[in-house]
């Protein structure tokens, strides 16, 4: 309980009355002696009134305060919290709430100032917006209570326990539902190329079009039906997709608000989602991290789900990343070809100890490395150059992106499939050159 501005407004105004009034006593100038009476009398009123106050704040009753929020919000996007306050209070009062939001989401629009009525209930709501993944309790809410003459401002704690999980930027995934798959992709940005001739798979059998070439014809269902028979086949479905996640330290280089790590994370359930519509099965393995998880592949819309459960506290981590002990952990889990993506940050260093780990990987399973590349770099190399310390900026970044360079091209001489990306675009390029390697029959 603390004093109000009303409050200390009175004490303020008779202090200053009793100050002056000593003075002039300190002067030896004569004043009536009922002033200083007066002026002690209102003390004694005020503070009368004051422990009156103080005691009929103390018997409100208690607020009573529900919170309604959603059960899981997306990394970076906004959100609502709404609070149902609940009264016995007799008389109008306004009050101020404020809610104790856990540290990783930022909020607005607290604290809340609430108009209760009697015999009424209130709905006031603000928003949310996580900064970082995992799971979230709140547990208590503060509000503020004037006393009935405004004189003391009581605060009392409540117990509202919740619980939220924060995902990855899931909603634009789920999104695309709403829109048939290759509208929404060409939305995204993303190119699919053609490549010649017929998918892998049989799709079923319809009548001859123009177009078509004669090697779709299929002579027994023609004699039969005689009218010109085609087989119409379709890209190989029921393929499998492993992503091998970096949770190491070169991960957590932060270009905005989003760190690498969580590109990559998004990067990968946006591939998934689009594995997943085209009837792939997809799975997840991480490295370098403080609890390494596995999902097998499945297929299936539910997967995604699985792998937003699996994934969505998972945060990067001051480890080395070791290629050669992940590699082998998934070749002694993945019998079953697949086409495994690789997500990291390739340093000049990694040269020969991840060129060994991706060759013995790609004899079993076909390997597309995925390298985030700060967008630092770029910046720097396309600034000018007027000064010393800029020239040895440019110097060092242009010698850093052609070792890059080199050891991309070491992977390429051993065909290995390759993509080095800006954080911010890696789910496009992966989406595209997925769908690229679909079409050729490459998986």
């Amino acid at each position: 309980m603390k004093p109000s501005k009303l409050l200390l407004s009175w004490v303020a105004v008779l202090l200053a009355i009793a100050i002056v009034l000593g003075t002039l006593q300190a002067l030896q100038i004569e004043l009536p002696a009922s002033l200083l009476s007066i002026n002690w009398g209102l003390l004694l009123a005020l503070l009368a009134l004051a422990t009156l106050d103080a005691v009929r704040l103390k018997r409100l009753p208690t607020v009573r305060i529900k919170r309604q929020m959603p059960g899981s919000l997306a990394l970076g996007r906004w959100g609502e919290v709404q609070l149902k306050v609940e009264h016995d209070f007799a008389e109008p009062l306004n009050i101020q709430i404020f809610d104790h939001v856990p540290d990783g989401l930022s909020f607005e629009n607290l604290p809340l100032n609430v108009a209760l009525q009697p015999g009424q209930h209130s709905q006031i709501s603000y928003r949310l917006r996580p900064l970082k993944r995992g799971h979230f309790s709140f547990e208590q809410c503060e509000i503020s209570l004037p006393s009935p003459l405004g004189l003391w401002s009581g605060k009392r704690l409540l117990s509202v326990i919740d619980n939220t999980r924060v995902y990855p930027d899931f909603a634009r995934l789920y999104g695309g539902q709403l829109l048939a798959v290759d509208n929404w992709l060409s939305q995204l940005g993303v190119r699919q190329r053609q490549r010649r001739g017929q998918g892998l798979e049989f799709h079923q059998l319809r009548e001859f079009r123009e177009g078509d070439s004669l090697r779709q014809i299929d002579w027994k269902a023609t004699a039969r039906q005689r009218t010109p028979i085609a087989r119409e086949y379709q890209d190989e479905r029921d393929q499998q997709i492993i992503f091998m996640l970096d949770c190491g330290r070169r991960m957590r280089s932060q270009d905005d608000e989003l760190s690498h790590f969580d590109h990559a994370l998004n990067a990968c359930l946006l591939l998934s989602y689009v594995a997943l519509r085209q009837g792939d099965a997809v799975g997840l393995s991480t490295f370098a991290s403080d609890q390494p998880r596995y999902v097998a592949p499945v297929k299936g819309n539910g997967q995604l789900n699985v792998l937003l459960n699996s994934v969505y506290d998972l945060d990067s981590t001051q480890r080395p990343a070791d290629y050669q002990a992940a590699i082998n952990q998934l070749l002694a889990r993945q019998k079953r070809r697949a086409l495994v993506v690789l997500v990291t940050n390739l340093r000049d260093e990694d040269d020969e100890e991840l060129l060994n780990a991706v060759k013995r990987l790609s004899q079993q399973h076909r390997v597309l490395v995925a390298s985030l590349r700060e967008d630092t770099l770029d910046i720097l190399r396309k600034s000018p150059v007027q000064t010393l310390p800029e020239a040895l900026a440019y110097c060092g970044t242009v010698s850093y992106l052609n070792e890059r360079a080199e050891l991309h091209e070491r992977l390429s001489a051993h065909e290995i499939q390759f993509l080095d990306s800006r954080p911010f675009e890696l789910g496009v390029g992966l989406v595209t050159r997925y769908l690229a390697l679909k079409k050729a029959g490459n998986l």
